[in-house]
């Protein structure tokens, strides 16, 4: 009787599929028949991820697939019932579709599906405004995740994809730009549209620079993603990062002639200049060999085009965020560093870190040598 009713229904099925996917139904009866559930459950996922295939997700779903849900592989059998959840009316029936699914799959056997349904269903609930309730999902699958010791890619990076988004939409734009990278060194861009490209390099960029914890962007400057932004709307943004970076005071003419184009960056546009200036102070301060950094006032304004009378508050300010050590001679207008913060490298920077090295090599040599002149009584007794 089971048997006749699944013939009935991909049949039918497949009588109203597309001519382009109704083989597809003969290999569903044919594996169901014969109970070859794991090429039952890899031809599922394919026929899934066919455009062509939307209107019958969620039927064939409800039909087919929940009388062998139990049998086959959990994880596999969530990424079918995501597919079939993009189908759903609308959010609130998406969100009781997902968190059915994750009740399903929620045994000790199944922790890696559980956690991508209730990952999934965090999305849905941030669509729905419900911001405690996609968070208490995400810290339950955070919590599991952490008593695992290794576990499917995919799941991974719905994690880390659903909690960028969180935080994106709680202005933590701290924890946003740094789970989105965990995100993005889970997933093959290539596997992402130009578009979705484009748009978290837009955001990961409006995060770096309004973070009030981030200073160097060497991280993301290095990550492929952000040529997305170049030959667009929002190539500024590119070069702007890039200036930041170097401590270029440029790239606050830059930010103000860009500043309407975003919201966020107008309302930080105060702590932007201000970012930039430390940025500059820091980048000095880098460029210049450990024996070099007793620095006065005037040089630093000098150098980082800061105005004078902000100097020794941009230099405290530096000292309190931990991006410098050292102390101030505040008499003599005297800074002394003995340590900057270490800067992920562009290509100009290792260039001068090598010409560093290619001096201190060289000044060893020198010593070694003075030292062999002046010793040589020494060395012959």
């Amino acid at each position: 009787m089971e048997n006749e009713k699944v013939t009935s229904l991909l049949s039918d099925a497949r009588d109203n599929a597309p001519d382009e996917l109704q083989h597809y139904f003969l290999s569903f009866e044919d594996y169901w028949e014969r109970k070859l559930w794991h090429e039952l459950t890899d031809i599922l996922i394919t026929y899934y991820h066919e455009e062509g295939s939307k209107a019958q997700r969620l039927e064939l779903y409800d039909g087919f697939v929940k009388k062998f849900a139990d049998k086959i592989n959990q994880l596999k059998l969530v990424r079918i019932g995501l597919q079939a959840a993009t189908q759903c009316k609308d959010d609130k029936a998406r969100l009781t579709f997902l968190t059915t699914l994750a009740k399903r799959v929620d045994k000790p056997s199944s922790q890696d599906a559980h956690i991508l349904a209730l990952s999934r269903a965090a999305s849905v609930r941030l669509s729905l405004g419900d911001k405690t309730g996609a968070r208490s999902d995400l810290d339950t699958c955070e919590k599991k995740l952490e008593s695992f010791d290794s576990v499917e890619e995919v799941v991974h990076a719905t994690f880390y994809r659903v909690s960028a988004d969180y935080y994106q939409q709680a202005h933590d734009f701290t924890l946003y730009y740094r789970t989105m990278l965990l995100y993005l060194a889970c997933v093959d861009l290539e596997n992402l549209s130009q578009k979705e490209r484009q748009r978290i390099a837009y955001d990961l960029s409006i995060a770096a620079l309004v973070s009030e914890t981030i200073y160097n962007f060497g991280e993301l400057l290095l990550h492929p993603i952000v040529g997305s932004l170049e030959k667009t709307e929002h190539a500024w943004l590119h070069t702007l990062l890039f200036a930041f970076n170097r401590g270029d005071l440029h790239a606050y003419q830059i930010l103000q002639t860009h500043l309407k184009a975003n919201t966020l960056l107008q309302q930080h546009a105060s702590f932007l200049y201000q970012k930039i200036s430390l940025a500059a102070l820091t980048q000095l301060v880098f460029s210049r060999s450990p024996q070099d950094r007793a620095m006065t006032f005037e040089t630093i304004s000098a150098e980082t085009k800061v105005s004078p009378d902000e100097i020794e508050h941009l230099i405290m300010k530096a000292l309190s965020l931990g991006l410098l050590r050292g102390n101030i001679d505040q008499v003599d207008q005297v800074a002394r560093i003995s340590w900057v913060q270490p800067k992920v490298l562009e290509r100009e920077g290792i260039e001068g870190m090598r010409s560093r090295l290619q001096e201190w090599d060289g000044g060893v040599e020198r010593l070694g040598h003075w030292v062999e002149g002046v010793g040589k009584e020494v060395w012959a007794a």
